[in-house]
C-alpha cells in the first residue's frame, strides 16, 4: 500500500522536553501553527505555515501554546479560534468558512486540503488539531467539573480542585473491506456528498476486540455475518480524535438488508466497478475521497495486495 495521508510528520515529538515548553517557546529557532476553529494556516501550494512565537496573529489566545516537538528548532501549535471569522458553511460535512490572513494564507478546513498537503504537513496538521481540539472540548475536569489547566507542555490537564489528571483522548475505529468473492461491501451516510459511497466503519466499544468490532458493525450495519478477519494498516483521523483500523474480512453472506438508523443505504461491487470509480469514471457510486483510509484500502484491494483472509 501507498503511505497514508496522516501517518507521520516532520515533528520529533520529544516529549522528554515538553516540562521545558515555555522555555523552548522563547527559542528564537521556535515556531507556532496557529489554528482557527481547528483550521490550519495554510499558505498557496498548499502547505502549513510556521510562525515565530512574536508575531501579532498569536496574540490574545485564551490558553498557551502546545509543544509538538522539535524540528529544525522547537514547533508548537496554538489554538486562535477568538479571531473574529465567518460562521462555519456546510458543517454537516466539510465547513468551507475560511478566513484569509493575506492574499496567500488562509485558515482552512484540513480535510478539504488533506490530500494536497506534504506528507510531512498532513501529519504535524493532524497532530496539531487532535491535540488542540482535545483542549478546546475538554477544559474541566471529568472527575469534578472544575476547570483545567494545561500540564505537560500541554499534553495533560491538571485539575488543582480535586489533583485529576487527564489525557488527550484518541476513539479507535475499525474500518473494514468486507470481501465477498469478487466483491467488496459499500455504504453511505445520508450526511455524504450525493452518490458517496465508502467502506463500513464504527467505533469500538469497551471490552470488545478488533475482529469483534468488525463483526459487530457490520451487522449492525446491514445484516452481513463476517467470518475471518485480518489487520491490514492504521490512520490518524483528526476528525476529531479518531484512530482509524484497517481490516479486512470475510462476508459469510450477500444478503443485504440496512438499518436505516445506521445507514442510508449499501452495495456490492465488483473490482472493475471500484477502479472505473477510483479513475472519476461514470459508475453508480463515488469512491472515497483522496486522503482516507477508505480510498487507500480500495485503491489496494483493486491492484490485488488485499485477499479476503
Amino acid at each position: 500500500m501507498r503511505p497514508l495521508t496522516f501517518a507521520g510528520g516532520a515533528v520529533d515529538r520529544a516529549a522528554a522536553l515538553r516540562p521545558r515548553a515555555a522555555e523552548l517557546l522563547a527559542d528564537p529557532a521556535a515556531r507556532v501553527l496557529p489554528l482557527w476553529r481547528g483550521k490550519p494556516l495554510l499558505e498557496d501550494g498548499p502547505g502549513l505555515v510556521w510562525l515565530p512565537a512574536s508575531d501579532p496573529l498569536l496574540a490574545g489566545a485564551g490558553e498557551p501554546a502546545v509543544f509538538l516537538g522539535m524540528a529544525e528548532g522547537p514547533r508548537f501549535a496554538l489554538d486562535v479560534s477568538h479571531l473574529d471569522g465567518p460562521d462555519g458553511a456546510g458543517a454537516g460535512f466539510l465547513d468551507r468558512a475560511v478566513l484569509e490572513v493575506s492574499p496567500t494564507r488562509r485558515f482552512a478546513e484540513l480535510r478539504g486540503a488533506m490530500a494536497d498537503l506534504p506528507a510531512d504537513d498532513a501529519g504535524d496538521a493532524a497532530t496539531a488539531k487532535g491535540v488542540l481540539d482535545w483542549h478546546r472540548t475538554h477544559p474541566r475536569c471529568a472527575r469534578c467539573g472544575a476547570p483545567t489547566a494545561q500540564e505537560d507542555g500541554g499534553w495533560r490537564r491538571g485539575c488543582a480542585a480535586c489533583g485529576a489528571k487527564h489525557f488527550p483522548r484518541t476513539d479507535p475505529v475499525v474500518i473494514m473491506l468486507v470481501l465477498h468473492g469478487e466483491r467488496v461491501l459499500l455504504g453511505r451516510q445520508a450526511a455524504w456528498p450525493e452518490k458517496m459511497y465508502s467502506l463500513l466503519a464504527g467505533f469500538m466499544e469497551p471490552g470488545e476486540t478488533i475482529e469483534e468490532a468488525v463483526r459487530r458493525e457490520t451487522f449492525e450495519e446491514t445484516s452481513v455475518r463476517v467470518g475471518a478477519v485480518g489487520y491490514v494498516c492504521s490512520q490518524p483521523w483528526p476528525f476529531p480524535a479518531s484512530l482509524m483500523i484497517g481490516c479486512v474480512g470475510t462476508a459469510l453472506s450477500d444478503v443485504l438488508a440496512p438499518d436505516p438508523a445506521e445507514i442510508e443505504d449499501a452495495l456490492w461491487a465488483d473490482r472493475a466497478e471500484v477502479a472505473a470509480s477510483l479513475r472519476g469514471e461514470p459508475a453508480r457510486f463515488t469512491a472515497a475521497r483522496r486522503g482516507a483510509v477508505a480510498r487507500a484500502l480500495l485503491e489496494a484491494w483493486v491492484a490485488g495486495e488485499i485477499a479476503a483472509p
